[in-house]
């Protein structure tokens, strides 16, 4: 919290002149941001390339560029480029940039530098509600299952603010993360109860170690405008998150309807968290981790943090990928373990940063 306050207004403060708070000046880089788009964008297209290139066969890149643009469904090669790995790492690329937008928000609207999809029990609860659509209503669609996800991922969420805001002295960032991750480990000893009763851990093991092996052009057409219309609504929210994360008093003072933007940006992180953990599973850390990276790199403008974040989200998660599929080759390391050894010690030290809120 307190390097939020630090920062967030570049060292001025709101000022009152005729009754009426002025927008304080924001620490911003725009130039920098560029770079970081421009840049990100550029290692993104590179990483994309060398993913679909390297697995258990490399495949050359003109053979890639034949397979997208003058596909031969002859070839063997071309049908294991467009079926198996261009939709997992189309999907890699959307499930970081959703995951690291969520995060971004959910940093902004609460000004907790530990909110995160999977350590405030949105991932716990999505993957809760998908254990008992296995449980009880098997062969379900994917576009029902991810309506699903979105339900559990609410449910979550609510569990966990609401435990944590019953605590003395209100929400803090360690007790929110406390609450998150009780609630979490609940969800997770329910979804277990039910794999075992109803014997279906076999199919929730993918979505509890995280991967990106079944993704289907089926689960990209149903989750491609759901995450596009959030990643876009969060980009049109921007500049009234910038205010909320200067404060209540701040953004209600510049006329800013709190309760009305809290409201939009909840639903926003919910389609964001719940889709792709339907896709992925519950993968941690990334929105943890990209929009302090973001915001490290570009300040503390939400305009700038949101699509800088979804750059780099993605490039996040298909390098993870790459590297989970090349440490011990044929078998693929689980993405979640790989991004926990980044997000992990990253996490612990934010924690220290505020264990003065205990």
């Amino acid at each position: 919290m307190a390097a939020y306050k630090e920062s967030a207004t570049d060292g001025s403060l709101p000022s009152q002149k005729g009754g009426r708070t002025q927008s304080p000046k924001l620490h911003s880089r725009p130039l920098t941001a560029m770079l970081v788009l421009v840049g990100g964008l550029v290692a993104l297209a590179a990483g994309i390339a060398v993913s679909i290139a390297l697995g258990a066969k490399d495949i050359d890149l003109a053979v890639i560029w034949q397979a997208i643009f003058h596909f031969d469904e002859s070839n063997t090669e071309h049908l294991v480029i467009r079926e198996l790995r261009l939709p997992r790492v189309l999907g890699g690329v959307l499930v970081g940039a959703s995951f690291a937008v969520a995060g971004a928000i959910m940093q902004g609207m609460t000004r907790n530098p530990l909110a995160d999809s999977g350590l405030l029990g949105l991932n716990s609860g999505a993957a809760f509600m998908m254990a008992v659509c296995f449980a009880f209503m098997p062969g379900m669609p994917f576009l029902y299952l991810m309506m699903y996800a979105f339900v559990g991922a609410a449910l979550g969420a609510g569990i966990v603010f609401g435990i944590g805001s019953l605590a003395r002295g209100g929400l803090t960032p360690v007790r929110l993360v406390l609450a998150g991750a009780a609630v979490s480990a609940l969800l997770a000893a329910l979804t277990d109860g039910i794999s075992l009763y109803f014997r279906i851990g076999q199919d929730l093991a993918y979505f509890y170690a995280g991967g990106l092996s079944g993704t289907k052009w089926l689960h990209l057409k149903i989750m491609i405008p759901w995450a596009l219309i959030a990643i876009l609504a969060a980009i049109v929210m921007s500049r009234s998150l910038t205010l909320l994360s200067l404060g209540d008093e701040v953004a209600s003072g510049l006329g800013q309807r709190t309760a009305v933007t809290k409201i939009i940006c909840s639903i926003i992180v919910l389609i964001l968290a719940g889709s792709s953990v339907a896709v992925v599973g519950a993968v941690g850390f990334v929105g943890l981790i990209i929009p302090h990276l973001a915001r490290y790199l570009v300040g503390v403008d939400y305009r700038w943090i949101i699509p800088c974040s979804a750059v780099l989200g993605g490039l996040l998660v298909i390098l993870s990928d790459l590297t989970a599929r090349i440490i011990n080759p044929p078998y693929e390391t689980p993405i979640g373990a790989v991004i926990a050894l980044l997000g992990v010690p990253f996490f612990l030290y934010l924690a220290r940063k505020e264990r003065r809120e205990l």
